[in-house]
């Protein structure tokens, strides 16, 4: 006897509704089976429903039958539990990099990995109030061809572009292409950042990848292997104070005195391997390498009388002029 219609697909239609319909407090019957087998053509016996089950169950899918008003058959578990995805759902929905669009489009692909009762907890998950997102679509597109690049070896060319007031895209060196060596993909402070050597300096620079545009992998092999061996990412973006911008400043190792109450701060900033030194009950003091930069005073500023620069005598004396010229500021007749 010939098979009936759909009988190829049934199986996978079969495991599309236990994906889709069921989760630890939802169960299909063996009547409703066989009812939305038929409403998409596709005849069923009952007892070849216990066979179609047990055969889902030899591929790996974890189906359960239990008694609730009628027995029932559910998916019991699966790739990604529930928690883990409200987990994704929220990073992606948080992250400032990912535009709206592309959020919504990541979230409903998430959604698609749980029930469709799960998936609404999961759309309830995904506001968050006053989130500014990139405008640069392009970044997902971008990211994947320098994890390309470097994973070839290649050396990268691209444009580079800031803001104007006037909220225009500005391409910098009057759009001329960089060039430079790929090494390594930083996230900090909610952004993408490349590390790369630039041949030309002779040293190692970060690029927003949300700025770069017509990225293009070279048939060139990167150089400065010799600078990235030396090269440690956890290090760098600790020591990098708000690494917007092209470059973070010059590398100091500088001692840092700090109030008592903000060791919390010092460790979420440098990690717990940096060394505090108690002076007294009140204040401690540490060492570490650092980017001295106006991002960096700026970071001290924060903390008033609670933080000081001790050493070394070049950058005390760098910050107190850059205090005294920012403090020029409001000192002066000039109109706003």
């Amino acid at each position: 006897m010939a098979k009936s219609a759909g009988q190829k697909k049934k199986l996978l239609v079969l495991a599309k509704l236990f994906m889709e319909y069921t989760d630890d407090e939802h169960g299909l019957s063996t009547g409703r089976i066989l009812s939305e087998l038929s409403a998409r053509g596709i005849a069923a016996e009952r007892k070849s429903i216990y066979d179609d089950v047990d055969t889902l169950r030899s591929c790996g899918m974890d189906i359960v039958l239990r008694r609730a008003d009628e027995w029932e058959y559910f998916l019991a578990s699966r790739e990604f539990q529930l928690p883990e995805l409200k987990l994704l759902v929220d990073a992606v929905q948080s992250s400032r990099f990912i535009t709206s669009k592309k959020s919504g489009e990541l979230i409903h692909k998430l959604e698609q990995l749980a029930s469709r009762y799960e998936a609404g907890a999961l759309q309830r998950q995904v506001y968050v109030t006053g989130r500014i997102k990139t405008m640069n679509e392009s970044i997902y597109y971008n990211i994947d061809k320098l994890h390309a690049a470097i994973g070839a070896n290649r050396q990268i060319s691209f444009c580079y572009f800031s803001w104007t007031v006037q909220k225009k895209k500005q391409l910098r060196r009057d759009g001329a292409r960089y060039r430079v060596s790929p090494y390594a993909l930083i996230w900090d402070d909610e952004y993408y950042y490349l590390v790369a050597y630039e041949k030309q300096n002779q040293m190692l620079r970060h690029y927003r990848v949300d700025k770069m545009q017509s990225i293009r992998v070279e048939e060139e092999k990167r150089t400065g292997q010799e600078a990235y061996e030396r090269f440690d990412p956890a290090l760098y973006s600790r020591g990098m104070f708000g690494m917007f911008g092209m470059f973070g400043g010059e590398e100091s190792q500088v001692t840092l005195r700090f109030a008592a109450g903000l060791v919390g701060v010092v460790l979420d900033r440098f990690g717990t391997d940096v060394v505090l030194t108690p002076q007294g009950e009140d204040t401690f003091t540490f060492s570490v390498k650092v980017a001295v930069s106006p991002q960096f005073f700026g970071w001290i500023f924060g903390f008033g009388k609670d933080a000081r620069i001790v050493a070394p005598a070049a950058v005390v004396d760098r910050f107190a002029a850059y205090a005294a010229e920012t403090l020029a500021q409001y000192n002066s007749t000039e109109e706003a």
